[in-house]
């Protein structure tokens, strides 16, 4: 019996056209396009082989990016083995440079390797890191950015919203911020939340969240910038958003941003020798629970 071997996937999309990350009958996916590129490259389906099937680190949803998604996928030995043909470039190298000539040009893997012992792109994850991108300025308005950064008409108080997502940093119940999910714990760590304006770079001008979590239950980034939002146009008070938490009840005050201005940048592992540690508590935590680790899925 031909042994499987677990490869790590460093991958990046555009997922403006995409139905987001999870496979769905007859909708355009990343997840769909990555697995069916792998299962050519590979030639499961003429070696009698079943479609191979990925795991994430963070699925998105519709309309929303990534730069630092982390995948995993278990390939047969003698498949992976053979990708390099008579080239003396490296297994991975090779899937990398393959899966570029048939995969679509919105989602690209940067890199495959053998992935560490115990390693699982879901359950090891450390935490993941996203930014959400506002420009509240007409001037600042650029075309070939239209679908990556939220245009808003009203000028927001970029140190007005920072202020009031301080106090929402910890280990909290973010049930006013999640879509509410059968069986699922709204209870998540946020790591970091901060507003920012920076003054230079690509960035220059435009008001851009930082936001990082251990995980994050359905909706909850969005609607953080939601409730942001209502405090930067002045609508609502900088102590607004912490009341809200506290009450743990969703409010019709909080809106669910548009996905476009939404991007996952990173996604933090611990050392090898704590992959499987890591992925063994989270996992039987998650289950105990039955809850995603994710940003919403398309519906």
């Amino acid at each position: 019996m031909n042994q499987l071997i677990r490869v790590r996937l460093d991958l990046a999309y555009d997922g403006t056209d995409f139905a987001g990350w999870a496979r769905q009958p007859g909708l355009r996916t990343v997840e769909g396009a990555l697995e069916t590129g792998i299962a050519r490259v590979l030639r499961t389906e003429q070696r009698g082989l079943p479609a191979p099937r990925l795991t994430v680190a963070g699925r998105t949803d519709s309309g929303v990016h990534a730069r630092g998604q982390v995948a995993h996928v278990d390939v047969d030995r003698e498949g992976w083995a053979a990708l390099p043909g008579r080239s003396d470039r490296s297994p991975g190298d090779s899937l990398v440079t393959r899966l570029a000539g048939v995969l679509p040009a919105d989602v690209v893997v940067r890199r495959a390797a053998p992935a560490p012992a115990g390693f699982d792109a879901r359950f090891s994850a450390l935490r993941r890191r996203y930014t959400y991108r506002i420009a509240d300025d007409p001037g600042l308005r650029d075309p070939l950015r239209r679908s990556h950064v939220l245009w808003t008409r009203r000028a927001l108080d970029a140190e007005a919203m920072d202020a009031a997502v301080r106090p929402l940093v910890g280990l909290r119940d973010f049930a006013a911020y999640c879509k509410p999910r059968p069986g699922a714990t709204t209870i998540r760590e946020l790591q970091r939340i901060a507003w920012e304006r920076p003054a230079e770079g690509p960035d220059a001008g435009l008001v851009v969240a930082h936001v990082v979590a251990d995980a994050f239950c359905h909706n909850m980034v969005r609607a953080l910038v939601g409730a942001s939002i209502a405090v930067g146009e002045g609508r609502r008070p900088v102590g607004w958003p912490a009341e809200l938490l506290a009450s743990r009840r969703r409010d019709a005050g909080v809106f669910v941003v548009p996905p476009e201005g939404l991007c996952l940048e990173e996604i933090t592992f611990p050392p090898d020798a704590e992959l499987a540690s890591r992925a063994d508590a989270v996992r039987a935590k998650r289950m105990d629970e039955e809850v995603w680790d994710d940003l919403p899925t398309a519906r």
